[in-house]
């Protein structure tokens, strides 16, 4: 349930005419009221001989009863209360009795307290009403409506269990705004999937990502194509900035811009110059946290450093500061949009919902505390100068292995969240996972199953020798390792490690040692791209396969099961 506190108006007739009339679109069906201060009020959608006048000039009586110098310049108050989709449907009883704790809560008309405004909710949709209040209460006195919009969503949640709704999580403060009804509205009417508030939004945040200074992030902003309005202080100096579609106009054919800062907290002007600053800063960094440079990369190469940096991010979410880890978990934001911007286009959609969602867990009271992100921030700046990767070859081959790595730390994000008692943002952070567990399936198919062919073609003495260094190495989960699918594709790389110099015990030991593995899937997969970055072996090994790699691939239903399973890991919550 979503209440929405709209702004306040001086034309009580105005927004009833709005509400009883037939809507922008026609969308309004069946106007009526469900509840309002005076069970014998007028209502002119049901009742023949009443009026909009007569409602109007009930409501505003006591308005009017008041001296003019003493009534409220704007005085009239509208309330909006949404179900989600995938609720049933109320009935008007149910929707009068929302209204009624709606209007108590928030300070409006509270039986228990005496006197109070005159309200009326109108139902004109199956999933959602309208409050509409006048702010002088019937003894003359101004309503309290301190706090009343957190007062409402307090509400909201206890309405949802009553009702039994879709429970939502309550809010704090910085989530992005949500675009507004008529912005929906224009969106449908011109064919979009979304707001113009929702793609800039994304591409600010992608031109962010790796960005090092004011230059380059506006030079990615004209890239993409949008239009660009600077303010500029008499001294000269750059005060913020604001964006347009270039297709997106208002009713005088004029662009319609938004201010960074109404598309998202953390991408006004100032906001993103503190990543900047501290890029620039070297107080505070830790040594392997050098300052961002634009390195030669190619794709392969950069989702290499993108895994790295992951894993080494993960032990930070878990034992370190909080303003150190709010700062991380906002680059890996940054990380995520930059590998959807360059990804193939079987694992594009996924990622970038899955860049879209994570978002609102980038943003928490806790302030970032940026300089010691700078790993992930040059990840993210050598993803987007290494270009978009083919899915094939390395390049495939290592994306699957950059979110295999991303995939747990945002599993780190979600607990840090989740203890902070963030809830909308470890919300999020799951949804992210999620689309992260579908990319990596699509990512991974090709290389596990070629490292599965190669396993399954080792010679028996080999095979027993690897058998043998798992049970060294990590006896206590060797049994179960040993019944995956997976575990060919583990044989070949513990081969690929003796061959490249490595002791392929101590190596898989080690990468065993690492957090994270008893809530794997798949401890085989997990253990294959530890091993293959820790040790520097190529990602991808399908050269090595003969040309009928595909036709044995397709009919081997062991291998169909292996590298294509529903899923890498569980337990995300």
């Amino acid at each position: 349930m979503i209440p929405r506190i709209q702004k306040r108006g001086q034309r009580t007739i105005g927004l009833l005419s709005y509400l009883y009339g037939p809507g922008k679109h026609e969308e309004h069906i069946d106007p009526h009221l469900v509840a309002s201060w005076d069970h014998n009020a007028p209502d002119p959608g049901r009742n023949p001989s009443a009026t909009l006048k007569q409602l109007q000039q009930l409501l505003d009586q006591p308005v009017e009863n008041t001296d003019r110098a003493e009534r409220p310049k704007k005085h009239v108050w509208h309330l909006s209360v949404r179900n989600a989709a995938e609720d049933r449907i109320l009935t008007d009883e149910e929707w009068g009795e929302v209204a009624r704790q709606m209007v108590a809560a928030a300070g409006i008309d509270d039986p228990d307290q005496g006197a109070g405004c005159r309200w009326a909710a109108v139902r004109h949709a199956d999933d959602h009403i309208h409050i509409v209040a006048t702010l002088v209460r019937e003894d003359g006195y101004k309503p309290d409506l301190h706090h009343d919009a957190a007062r409402v969503q307090a509400q909201a949640r206890t309405l949802e269990a009553e009702l039994g709704l879709h429970r939502l999580n309550k809010g704090d403060g910085t989530a992005a705004q949500r675009p507004t009804s008529a912005e929906r509205h224009k969106a449908n009417r011109q064919g979009r999937e979304r707001t113009a508030r929702e793609e800039l939004r994304e591409t600010v945040r992608r031109a962010v990502a790796g960005a090092t200074s004011e230059g380059e992030f506006f030079d990615r902003l004209a890239a993409a194509g949008l239009l660009i309005r600077k303010r500029i202080a008499p001294s000269g100096d750059l005060l913020g900035y604001k964006v347009a579609l270039p297709d997106d106009r208002n009713a005088h054919g004029e662009p319609v811009f938004y201010p960074g800062a109404r598309l998202a907290p953390d991408l006004s002007l100032p906001r993103i110059r503190e990543r900047w600053s501290a890029d620039s800063d070297d107080q505070g960094a830790a040594p392997a946290d050098p300052p961002l440079h634009t390195a030669p990369s190619d794709p392969s190469a950069a989702r290499r450093r993108t895994a790295s940096a992951a894993w080494q991010v993960v032990i930070v979410l878990e034992d370190g500061d909080d303003a150190v880890a709010a700062a991380h978990i906002a680059s890996t934001g940054e990380v995520l949009d930059a590998l959807a911007k360059t990804s193939a286009a079987h694992t594009r959609a996924e990622l970038r919902d899955a860049a879209i969602a994570f978002e609102r867990a980038s943003r928490s009271h806790v302030r970032a505390e940026h300089g010691r992100n700078r790993a992930l921030r040059q990840a993210a700046r050598d993803l987007v100068h290494g270009g978009p990767a083919l899915g094939r070859g390395e390049d495939g081959a290592t994306t699957a292995m950059a979110i295999d790595m991303l995939f747990f730390l945002v599993t780190a994000a979600i607990h840090w969240h989740a203890k902070k008692g963030h809830a909308q943002q470890a919300a999020a952070a799951r949804q992210a996972a999620e689309h992260l567990r579908a990319a990596y399936q699509a990512a991974a198919a090709q290389p596990l199953g070629a490292l599965y062919q190669r396993g399954r073609r080792l010679g028996r003495p080999l095979l027993q020798r690897q058998t043998a260094v798992l049970r060294e190495a990590v006896p206590e989960l060797a049994e179960q390792v040993l019944t995956e699918p997976g575990w060919y594709a583990l044989a070949a790389t513990l081969t690929d490690a003796e061959a490249a110099g490595h002791d392929p015990t101590a190596l898989l030991a080690d990468a065993a040692g690492r957090r994270e593995l008893d809530t794997a899937d798949s401890m085989s997969d997990v253990l294959v791209w530890r091993l293959r970055r820790t040790a520097d072996l190529l990602a991808d090994t399908s050269h090595a396969l003969t040309n009928a790699h595909t036709t044995q691939h397709s009919a081997n239903p062991a291998l169909q099961q292996a590298p294509g399973r529903s899923g890498t890991r569980r337990g995300l919550s």
